[in-house]
This record gives structure tokens, C-alpha cells and sequence, in this order.
């Protein structure tokens, strides 16, 4: 049988029901496990918590299941996507990273790769499936995709991108941190791996940070658990827990986000004052044909450009119900100028809004306030 969205994100995970047993698991909290007379991890008992842990296998079997393959939690999206990279790719190799995403993975590309002796080319991601079937990944032995793409929200076909790369050889990990498993299912489209920041969406709630990767390949999944183990870059089993519980409104809070991104895009389009407005879901945008095609679902996030630094704090003052703030995909609507940040090339003026869950007619009036505040 196939369940919904939002009987996926309760029951995804779940152990078949045992009477007088709570309907949700509790975290277990230890490091050590009782080894007792026999070998460690014998019968696949748990030895050590940093290499197998009950509370974090509860929150990969669950999200594992809204993927389509084998999860392995990390303490931090970027722990999940270096180890995803790391893993897979060593000294001598290239890999072809997204020149307009996320700016810490192009800092890891920038900083960190190319210290290892790994070759780094960027491509933006409008522009990497012709470069894919132009043959520019021959020799390459990883392309991470991000799509959308943070913060502009580009969109690029994984199909298609994923039949090149296999073709050439080349492995294919998809950050899906802004669509969620929900809104787009990498795997079913051909990627190897998929790589989420948990911090946002996922989980919801702003208040812990989280990460996962996940794949239907059992060497790429023995090879990140491998990096996973030595590194040590396992999450504590609050976090786990925490996370699990939170995913279960997965459904619930993105349908919500969308509905007031939906009416939060026609507010921006119609004000003088904004320019360069991007929402995926929205008729006429650049990347409509290939969301709408690709994606599940829509999301809570859009960007787009005001004036300049000035005026976002002026928007920011006529409001009460947008906060500025980083990150996205949270239960709070927020708005972040991404030029404070110093990583992504965008004029001073550009914005990243994640619409959260308050409702819809209130955040819309409140944001006329602020748009009107910049004349």
C-alpha cells in the first residue's frame, strides 16, 4: 500500500506496535553498552555509541524510509556533506561542486579539497545539465548537485544529469536540504547518494542542528559509514530523538509554508520596491518547467532583491512577524540579507524569506506593512 505524505512522515521508522510499550521510541542515552561474555557487536548488539547507537537508528530507519534507501545521521548538514564528499573521492580526483550554492560547500571546496589535492570545478546550477551532456564529466568522480539551489533557487534536472554521470562513471549526491524528502526523491531519479541538512525543514523547529545522507547502494552506504565511524561525526542521541519527533509534521508544516509562500510571492511581484523575485512554484519563473516536472511538492522559501541594505532594514522594521534571522525552513517566518554573510555573490539589497507557519492572511498583512515603509 502507498501511504500519503502525511502518514509517511508519523509512521516512517516505526517498530511493529508491542502492548504497554510507548507509541514513540525514547532516546537512550549511553555511550557504552554492556558487553557481557560475548564479542563486541555480537548478534549485532550495541557496543559503543559511536558506531551504533538505538536512538540514531530509529531517526535513520525514518527518514531512510521518506528517501527511498539507507540513511546514516550526522551531527551537522555539512558533516553529512563532507562525509558524503570525503568518502567517495581522494587526492588526484575531481569533483564539479554548484558555483551558486550553499557558500560552506564552497568554502569545503575552496579550503579544504584542494588541500588534499582534490581538483574542484564549479558550475551553476542552470548551466550543469548541458555540462554534463556536453561530456564535461568525463574524468570526474563526484558531482554534488544542489537543487534549488540556496539562496538564488535554481533548479536543475537530476534525470538527466544522473544519465551523463553514470554513463561517465561518476557519482551523483543531490543536497535536498530546501525541497526535503518529501518534496524531491533524488534516488528515484537517479542519483547515488542524497545528502540532507536536517537543521532546516526536515526537523523544523530551529532548535537543533541535524544532517543525513542516504542511498540504495551498500558500498557507497559501507563506505560513508566507514568515514562516519572514523571521523566521529555522529549526532548525540537527544539530537536524534529530537529530530525524529519533529519530522512527524513534516506534512503538516511544509503544506503550510507553501500556502504562505504562495500568497507571500504575489505580495512581493506586485511591490515597486522588489525586483529579481525567485519561487520555483510560481508561473513564469525560471526554473518552473523543471520543478514542476522534478519536484513532489512546493516549499516555504523564496529570494529576492530590494534596493539595498538600507532598505531590508527598513522592511525589517515595519514588520513584527518576519524576523531576521539565518537558516530557513522553520515554524518562523524569517528574513536574511545573504550579502551580510560574505559568502554568496549577491548584490547588498538581495533576501532570502522562509515563510514559516503563522497564518497566512496575518503574515501577508504584516509584510504589506513593511514593503509599504520602503514607499
Amino acid at each position: 500500500m502507498s501511504w500519503g505524505d502525511g502518514t509517511r512522515s508519523v509512521r516512517a521508522g516505526e517498530h511493529p506496535a508491542v502492548p504497554g510499550a510507548p507509541l514513540r521510541p525514547s532516546p537512550v542515552f549511553a555511550a557504552p553498552f554492556h558487553l557481557g561474555d560475548l564479542p563486541p557487536r555480537a548478534g549485532g548488539r550495541d557496543a559503543y555509541a559511536r558506531t551504533e547507537h538505538p536512538t540514531l537508528r530509529d531517526f535513520e530507519a525514518a527518514v531512510g524510509e521518506l528517501d527511498g534507501g539507507r540513511c546514516l545521521s550526522f551531527a551537522t548538514g555539512m558533516a553529512a556533506l563532507t562525509a558524503t564528499v570525503l568518502a567517495c573521492v581522494g587526492s588526484g580526483d575531481r569533483v564539479v561542486l554548484p558555483s551558486d550554492g550553499y557558500y560552506t560547500t564552497r568554502m569545503l571546496g575552496a579550503e579544504e579539497l584542494t588541500r588534499f589535492g582534490i581538483a574542484v570545478t564549479e558550475v551553476p546550477t542552470p548551466e550543469i545539465e548541458r555540462f554534463a551532456a556536453d561530456g564535461g564529466l568525463a574524468g570526474v568522480a563526484m558531482v554534488l548537485l544542489e537543487t534549488p539551489s540556496n539562496p538564488q533557487l535554481d533548479v536543475c534536472d537530476i534525470a538527466a544529469v544522473a544519465r551523463a554521470a553514470r554513463a561517465a562513471g561518476t557519482v551523483v549526491a543531490v543536497d535536498n536540504t530546501t525541497a526535503t524528502p518529501l518534496g524531491q526523491r533524488p534516488l528515484a531519479l537517479g542519483a547515488h547518494l542524497t545528502v540532507g541538512s536536517d537543521t532546516k525543514a526536515l526537523t523544523g523547529h530551529s532548535d537543533l542542528l541535524l544532517g543525513h545522507v542516504s542511498t540504495a547502494d551498500d558500498e557507497l552506504y559501507a563506505q560513508v559509514l566507514g568515514f562516519r565511524n572514523r571521523t566521529g561525526s555522529t549526532p548525540g542521541p537527544f539530537e536524534a530523538w529530537l529530530g525524529h519527533r519533529s519530522m512527524s509534521t513534516l506534512d503538516l508544516r511544509l503544506a503550510r509554508q507553501a500556502q504562505n509562500a504562495a500568497a507571500v510571492a504575489e505580495l512581493l511581484a506586485s511591490s515597486p520596491a522588489v525586483t529579481g523575485l525567485r519561487w520555483p512554484w510560481r508561473v513564469g519563473d525560471p526554473s518552473s518547467e523543471v520543478a514542476g516536472r522534478q519536484m513532489l511538492r512546493p516549499n516555504g522559501v523564496l529570494s529576492c532583491e530590494l534596493a539595498d541594505e538600507d532598505a531590508v532594514a527598513r522592511l525589517l522594521a515595519g514588520t513584527r512577524l518576519w524576523s531576521a534571522a539565518t537558516s530557513f525552513g522553520g515554524v518562523h517566518s524569517t528574513v536574511d540579507r545573504r550579502a551580510q554573510w560574505g559568502g554568496d555573490a549577491v548584490p547588498p539589497g538581495f533576501v532570502r524569506f522562509s515563510c514559516g507557519i503563522e497564518d497566512t492572511d496575518d503574515l501577508v498583512e504584516d509584510l504589506g506593512r513593511g514593503l509599504a515603509a520602503l514607499g
